[in-house]
Order: C-alpha cells, then sequence, then structure tokens
C-alpha cells in the first residue's frame, strides 16, 4: 500500500485508527474456546466490527508465536481475512544481522515462503541499517521504525546523550538516509506528547504509529494536534480498549462501537488540525 493510497483511505474513512490485535487466549471471551480456533474466531468477529472504522490492523506476533504452530496458523487465517483495503502491520520488532533480517523480512513480506503478505513491520534499529535495509529491499512494503516508546524503560536508551542530541534523534535522522516518508514510519508512544513538536521538526511528512492511546492512557486529541500533517501523518493504535472492551457475549459489539467513538473523535480532528 502507497502513501497516497492510504492517506486516500484515512480521507474516505475520516478516520486513522489501527486496531490492535493483541488476542491473548486467557483473556478473550470463555464461550469462544469451545470453537475449533478460538483466536481466529476472536479475531474475525472484532474484524467485522471495527472494519468500518479504522484504517489499519495491527496484530501482536508475540501473542501468536506463543502458541506455537497453532497460534501461526491462526495469524494466517487472520491475515487472508482481513481486506486488502486495510494497511496491515506485523508488530514483531525485529531487528537482527543482516542475513538474519532477510529472513525476517520473507518471514512477513513473501507470501510464497511463509504465507503472510503484511503491508509493514515494526523493527528495532539498535544493530543499525544492515538489520533494516533488508525489509526495504521489498517493492511497496514499509518499516515502522521504533523511535521514542512510552514503555517504563524506553528512556534507558532512547534518551541517552550523545554529541548530536538523544540517542533517539539520531535514529530518526539516521534512519531517513535508509528511506524516505513513502516507505519509512516511526513509532512513538501517545504520553510522548512533551518530544512531539520537536519530531515533527525532524521527520515532517513521515506517518507516526502512536501506541498508548485508550487503555495506556495517552490523549488522542494532544496526539492529534501535536502530530498531525496536512496530509494526517498519523496511524493511532488503541488495543486493549476496542478488543476487551467487554468479556461477555457482547464482545464484538461493544469493540465495534468503542472504535466507532475513536472515528467519530477523529473525523473531528481531522476537520480541526489538518494543515494547521
Amino acid at each position: 500500500m502507497t502513501y497516497d493510497t492510504l492517506y486516500a483511505h484515512i480521507l474516505e474513512k475520516e478516520s486513522y485508527l489501527c486496531v490492535g490485535l493483541d488476542t491473548d487466549i486467557r483473556k478473550i471471551p470463555s464461550h469462544l474456546l469451545k470453537e475449533k480456533d478460538p483466536i481466529f474466531e476472536f479475531n474475525r468477529q472484532i474484524i467485522d466490527a471495527t472494519l468500518p472504522y479504522c484504517v489499519s490492523y495491527k496484530p501482536n506476533i508475540a501473542f501468536y508465536e506463543a502458541l506455537g504452530a497453532k497460534g501461526w496458523e491462526s495469524l494466517q487465517k487472520t491475515m487472508e481475512y482481513i481486506p486488502k483495503t486495510h494497511f496491515t502491520i506485523a508488530d514483531a520488532k525485529r531487528g537482527d544481522i543482516g542475513n538474519t533480517s532477510s529472513l525476517y523480512a520473507r518471514t512477513f513480506f513473501d507470501p510464497s515462503a511463509s504465507g503472510f503478505d503484511f503491508d509493514s513491520v515494526t523493527v528495532a534499529p539498535y544493530m543499525g541499517s544492515d538489520s533494516v535495509l533488508p525489509f526495504l529491499e521489498f517493492e511497496n512494503k514499509w518499516v515502522i521504525l521504533l523511535a521514542l516508546t512510552s514503555n517504563q524503560g524506553g528512556s534507558d536508551f532512547q534518551r541517552l546523550q550523545t554529541p548530536e542530541g538523544p540517542l533517539y534523534e539520531q535514529v530518526l535522522r539516521t534512519s531517513q538516509q535508509w528511506a524516505g516518508a513513502d516507505r519509512m514510519m516511526y513509532v512513538v508512544g501517545a504520553t510522548q506528547t512533551q518530544d512531539l513538536a520537536h519530531i515533527r521538526t525532524l521527520v515532517p511528512d513521515h506517518f507516526l504509529l502512536v501506541p498508548g492511546v485508550g487503555a495506556q492512557g495517552g490523549s488522542l486529541q494532544e496526539v492529534s494536534r501535536i502530530g498531525m500533517t496536512s496530509r494526517c501523518g498519523l496511524l493511532i493504535n488503541a488495543s486493549r480498549s476496542i478488543i476487551y472492551a467487554s468479556n461477555g457475549q457482547d464482545f464484538a459489539l461493544r469493540a465495534g462501537e468503542e472504535a466507532h467513538k475513536l472515528q467519530q473523535e477523529m473525523a473531528q480532528y481531522l476537520q480541526q488540525y489538518r494543515g494547521v
């Protein structure tokens, strides 16, 4: 999916919502456990309920890997179920030496090898260019690079001072030599709004994938006000606040309602902040 296509979908849906499919077998409604594939059935109903209100889905790969071969099968069925109109993110946070990264890239981008055909994958930049470039060898596929996260230990390294500023700034500056805004996005936590305006001066045109709105307490309005560009430039991820809005028979209905609320709020901010 190209930058222009993604932006067109955002305008069409009046939404920049990404639904995180962090599907935990221990948290899904108990009545689904009798299904042949409870994980896929949960995802299927969540997708059906949220499809009109989002532009992207982001399975967190750890929740599927933890189940072994069955988890990978559930993930593959989920990916086949998501329409091509929606931008897909493999939240895998990979990053290794070049040869290994090439294999990770095949895992998520080469359907003839693995069966998966994601639009993008999250990548850790710590090992440098040769851990990232193999993912960019796949035409029209995106790298979403970890930049400034909001987890408790994120500052252990990301904010370390270098002669040119904090380490996360070096990640933003250096990685722009590897790909432009049409192939590279960055992860910036929703609770890092104090840094978002500065980040926008460093990457004025790139999309930012912003987790942390909803259950983690990030402000959608603040992120939108500070981070939105004339072409939106934001994908706001919400996971638990949507998919676990209910653990009863009405779980999909409630998920759809939560996604709709966010979409309505986003429609307002697209009118208010786009181009400001």
